[in-house]
């Protein structure tokens, strides 16, 4: 397969997009969105003749296959001397699914008011592209003579959300993004409504793709050509809006709350906003001395992790000291190395808190 394939994930949670069509200066209803959105999925399938593409919505509460060119049905689209027949098949497909789909949705209105299923449109992009690979080397060589198994070519993720985070997904959308480096899949993101998102800023920059929140949403057409269309090959020769700041913060384990001050797990790296007796992860016991010491340096820090959650900084990490991860809450001086994480050695944390020879334990160094 010498093209390039593309899985695109839409948010379609009609009370966000309510409220995208009314917010000023630069109103964007459905209908509009769904317009540029089918002319940058034409042009992705117009580009290559073996491009493959796949689209999938994000409903409240589910998530959904709307179109897929390895899977095409048998019916054809009706005559048009106007359209090209393949975009009129693409248009047509993904239009018909989205509308039964949300017709159902008026009909619970329960459903309706879930959270956006991005996480579960995520996930079934990424096994959808695993099980392309599958076929495609099961038609090589390298499957019959036991061969490393080859990867797509540019195989590629583009999310559309209108929703903000969801911290309870926090470790479902990391897993997602450990996934995609494994299979070498580039996710990008384009914030079209709401807050910045966290989450899917540390998608882009961890595989490989770009993150944009879009200010023109009126000019989101030429944000998709421009940034998106283009494959990771040969982004590198054009110039490509990239990320200016990235924000790593992490989700609490205990309260799924965003921090930037998190006491870490010694044994399993789980994230906790405060110092906890046992690790609800892996069930490890800390020593009490070691937790009364961490709770009076706690309550000497100039912010605590609830009120810096809502003044968002530089990420934090876990740090590793001597080939061991110490329970450590991070401040905002972590010097960033390759993915995000700290370079060993070289972190320069004032008042960190660190293990202190107790194995499974929390100890205490300045």
């Amino acid at each position: 397969m010498d093209g390039s394939h593309l899985s695109v994930v839409v948010d379609l949670c009609p009370s966000q997009w309510h409220f995208s069509s009314l917010h000023q200066p630069y109103p964007l209803n459905l209908g509009s969105f769904f317009s540029q959105l089918l002319a940058f999925l034409n042009a992705h399938i117009a580009s290559r003749h073996e491009n493959s593409l796949a689209v999938f919505g994000a409903f409240p509460g589910k998530s959904v296959l709307l179109y897929s060119s390895a899977d095409l049905s048998s019916e054809t689209p009706s005559n048009d001397a106007n359209s090209f027949p393949p975009f009129k098949m693409v248009d047509s497909t993904i239009m018909h699914n989205i509308v039964q789909h949300l017709d159902t949705l008026t009909q619970d209105p329960d459903e309706e008011e879930a959270p956006s299923a991005l996480v579960g449109a995520l996930t079934k992009s990424l096994c959808y592209i695993n099980r392309l690979t599958l076929d495609f080397n099961a038609s090589t060589a390298n499957a019959t003579e036991g061969l490393e198994p080859l990867t797509l070519s540019d195989p590629r993720i583009l999310i559309l959300s209108v929703s903000p985070d969801q911290t309870a997904f926090y470790i479902p959308v990391m897993n997602s993004i450990f996934s995609a480096q494994k299979l070498k899949v580039t996710i990008d993101a384009c914030q079209i409504y709401g807050p910045e998102t966290v989450f899917l800023q540390q998608a882009a920059h961890l595989t490989g793709g770009s993150y944009i929140y879009l200010e023109r949403r009126d000019a989101l057409l030429q944000y998709l050509t421009m940034a998106f269309l283009p494959p990771p090959s040969i982004r590198q020769t054009i110039s490509v809006p990239t990320q200016d700041k990235i924000d790593f913060r992490a989700a609490c384990f205990c309260h799924k709350n965003i921090v930037d001050v998190g006491f870490v797990c010694s044994v399993c790296l789980s994230v906790f906003c405060q110092p906890v007796p046992v690790c609800s992860t892996c069930r490890t016991k800390f020593p009490i001395k070691s937790l009364q010491r961490l709770n009076a340096a706690r309550s000497s820090l100039p912010l605590s992790s609830a009120s810096q959650s809502r003044n968002p900084s530089t990420p934090s990490t876990p740090q590793k000291t001597n080939g061991r991860a110490s329970a450590t809450p991070l401040r905002s001086e972590t010097s960033l190395g390759p993915g995000g994480l700290p370079h060993t050695g070289s972190t320069n944390i004032k008042g960190s808190f660190q293990t202190n020879g107790a194995k499974n334990g929390l100890g205490l160094s300045r």
